[in-house]
Formats: C-alpha cells, sequence, structure tokens
C-alpha cells in the first residue's frame, strides 16, 4: 500500500520510484527526478518507507510519534550524507486491513496519508525502539517531493 502511494506521489511530481530490490542499508526505494536541462543531471534520495497502526495522526495535532522497531533504522537516517539524502516516510493506516482503502467509480482513495522526516544529523536516544517526532505537517504529496527535490538540487538541508 505504502510503495503505490508513494510511486503515484512521484509519478504525479514528474519522478521516478526505484524500488531496492534488496537492502540497501535499511533504505526501501530511491526517489528519481529527471534533470530538465539535457547536459543537467537528475536529483535523488533514498527513502525509509515505515508503517504502523499505532498511531493516527491528526491534522489538528503538531505531531505524532513514530516508534524505530530497531535502533539501526533511526541511526541509518540520522548520519551525515554527503552525497544522496535519506528521508523516512510513514504511514499510519487503521487496524482493520480492510479499512485501508474506499474503491468508488470515480477514484481509488487511500485511508491514510504519509508523512516525511529527514533525520540526518539527529541524535539518536541511546534505546533498542527509539522513537521520532514526525510533524503532521510534512505531508508527503506532489507539492512536497517536488520541494525536496529543489532544495537537494540546492543543496540545502531537508529538516528547518
Amino acid at each position: 500500500l505504502q510503495e503505490g502511494y508513494v510511486q503515484s506521489v512521484a509519478a504525479t511530481a514528474g519522478c521516478l520510484f526505484i524500488r531496492q530490490e534488496r537492502d540497501m542499508f535499511g533504505m526501501d526505494a530511491m526517489l528519481v527526478r529527471p534533470s530538465t536541462d539535457p547536459a543537467g543531471e537528475e536529483t535523488s534520495f533514498y527513502v525509509q518507507l515505515k508503517s504502523t497502526t499505532m498511531v493516527a495522526p491528526s491534522a489538528d495535532a503538531e505531531d505524532f510519534s513514530y516508534r524505530f522497531n530497531k535502533r539501526e533504522y533511526m541511526s541509518r537516517l540520522a548520519a551525515p550524507r554527503r552525497t544522496v539524502k535519506a528521508v523516512l516516510i510513514v504511514m499510519a493506516v487503521p487496524p482493520g486491513q480492510a479499512d485501508w482503502t474506499d474503491v468508488q467509480h470515480s477514484h481509488l482513495a487511500v485511508k491514510q496519508a504519509c508523512y516525511w522526516i529527514c533525520l540526518e544529523g539527529y541524535e539518536v536516544p541511546d534505546m533498542q525502539k527509539p522513537s521520532v517526532r514526525v510533524p503532521t505537517a510534512n505531508l508527503f504529496d506532489a507539492q512536497a517531493l517536488t520541494a525536496m527535490m529543489g532544495k537537494i538540487e540546492r543543496g540545502e538541508p531537508l529538516h528547518d
């Protein structure tokens, strides 16, 4: 479900979603935006995809907590990266799998959104299953993806 969501957002933003066929240091996929300049190079970053039924983010809340199953997943995202950046994308879905989507003649609705956060430079708590606060303002949509790609092209950090 999450791969389909991210792939749909990437397509809307004119990007490619490239799923990693095997473990790439905890990264599940790469998002790539081709250059509009024939002599330019593409822009890309890795994503670590996480899904949970344990939280239900509210648009009224500033953030929500996501707990990693392993410390190393957060450590890999928090490590400084010189070249290809990495982003965590969390999807919170309803506990009942039958409630994940709503199909109508005119559309397919996914019942929950994905949220993103760049953890580069974050201090990883000294515990086996650390948590991170994910801002609800960081909806993962085509506009956010386009803005992220622009920041990477300009050499700007993805986090505030």
